[in-house]
């Protein structure tokens, strides 16, 4: 019988890197018996001109084969009390260590320059990585917030690796003269992408809180024109694409804006958005079933809607709001979901991805997102970083997110079995 799967995180504050690193490592050495086989470091952006440094510190210190990470504009880990913390602003280290047995763990680095087109066929894609798709891998994917790529990588893997999690977030906290901090393999590189594979006795599951709640009914795209909404139609009418019902999308938005409440309209003013429903096959739509998108602009004229992904007739759309309150409202949600309709064991290890725009800056208070999760899982250790953009799936697709916190739950495969 082979040992558990086992993570480990420590969490410093040390304004010397030094005296951080050193403090993190002795930390999660104490809490694991034998060799790991994963880092994963996540550095604020605090210490950007140190970056250089950290590679060596760490090498000096760990044995660990494979290790990817990135800097952030804060960072989140297990303090000394065993509880998570979200250190925003000011210099902190978590790292964690994974002991992953019966894992195969492959780190990769991918430059700009070495993506295929998107027209390339999946081999192209599989060729990249290293990976088989029979495999079935799970992957965690550290991004340059510089690039315009991300969504090619993602729809790119996606082709290639169709039934495989994909999680994580673009680096964050300011531009260093050789780009964005990314980590792979003791190595600090400027762009691209850094990852891990994960295949084998391993199941990464995940939650998506894209913090918004619906307002109103959902409708039918009617007409679009790439990504612009030009009539919209009742989703419950049968006979949908017959048009008969069909009304400018602006004028919808200004009916609906009629029934809010004053605080609510006054909300719609600066944090309106678009959710586009991910499963067309689904009779009844539920929270997290929508891809939430910017709305971009509104044409008086036309009556119509220009929104942050492309549209197409047939699809269902409905109109969302974002503050704290639904934001906190839209991760418990999903938090109580996953623990009614997940039959599962105690998670082995945690990563969270959370947008700079959410934290402190959004609760009026430290660590909501990563207390809340404690709540659901107590004693799972969780890491992760502040990102520029939030990648995760919705609706069998992986997209990257704005204003999210993605959370990846890993446990060991054969105990689902």
């Amino acid at each position: 019988m082979s040992n558990p799967m086992k993570w480990a995180n420590a969490l410093s504050t040390r304004p010397s890197l030094e005296a951080a690193v050193k403090e993190v490592i002795a930390s999660v050495k104490q809490q694991l018996d034998g060799d790991a086989d994963l880092a994963i470091i996540f550095i604020s952006s605090a210490f950007t001109s140190e970056y250089s440094r950290l590679m060596p510190l760490l090498e000096e210190q760990l044995s660990v084969p494979v290790l990817i990470g990135c800097g952030g504009g804060g960072v989140v880990g297990m303090n000394a009390d065993r509880e998570a913390q979200e250190i925003e602003n000011v210099p902190a280290l978590s790292l964690t260590l994974a002991q992953l047995p019966d894992v195969k763990v492959t780190a990769f680095h991918i430059p700009l320059e070495n993506l295929p087109d998107l027209d390339s066929p999946p081999d192209a894609w599989v060729d990249l990585i290293g990976i088989a798709p029979s495999e079935q891998p799970h992957f965690i994917l550290l991004c340059d917030p510089f690039s315009a790529s991300t969504n090619d990588l993602l729809q790119g893997l996606d082709f290639a690796y169709p039934g495989s999690v994909k999680i994580g977030g673009l680096a964050s906290g300011g531009r260093m003269s050789r780009g964005s901090g990314l980590f792979c393999n003791y190595r600090l590189y400027g762009e691209g992408t850094v990852g891990v594979a994960l295949s084998g006795n391993i199941v990464l599951e995940t939650i998506v809180a894209q913090g918004c709640r619906p307002i109103g009914q959902t409708y039918r795209v009617a007409e679009g024109d790439r990504n612009i909404l030009l009539s919209l139609e009742e989703s419950d009418d049968p006979d949908f694409s017959a048009s008969t019902k069909s009304r400018p999308p602006l004028a919808i938005l200004r009916d609906l804006l009629e029934t809010l409440s004053e605080e609510d309209r006054q909300l719609a003013q600066h944090s309106l958005f678009i959710g586009v429903a991910r499963n067309e096959f689904k009779t009844q739509l539920e929270h997290g079933d929508f891809l939430i998108r910017n709305l971009l602009g509104v044409d008086p004229r036309a009556g119509a809607i220009a929104i942050g992904d492309r549209v197409r007739p047939g699809q269902r759309i409905q109109f969302h709001l974002r503050d704290s309150q639904a934001s906190a409202e839209d991760l418990d949600t999903l938090l109580r979901r996953y623990h009614q309709t997940t039959d599962q064991p105690t998670a082995a290890g945690a990563l969270i991805f959370a947008c700079l725009g959410r934290g402190e800056g959004l609760y009026g208070c430290p660590n909501f997102d990563s207390h809340l999760f404690q709540q659901y899982f107590h004693n799972t250790p969780i890491s992760g970083f502040f990102c520029n953009g939030e990648i995760g799936p919705v609706g069998g697709n992986t997209f990257l997110h704005g204003y999210t916190s993605v959370f990846g739950i890993c446990r060991p495969r054969n105990e689902l079995d």
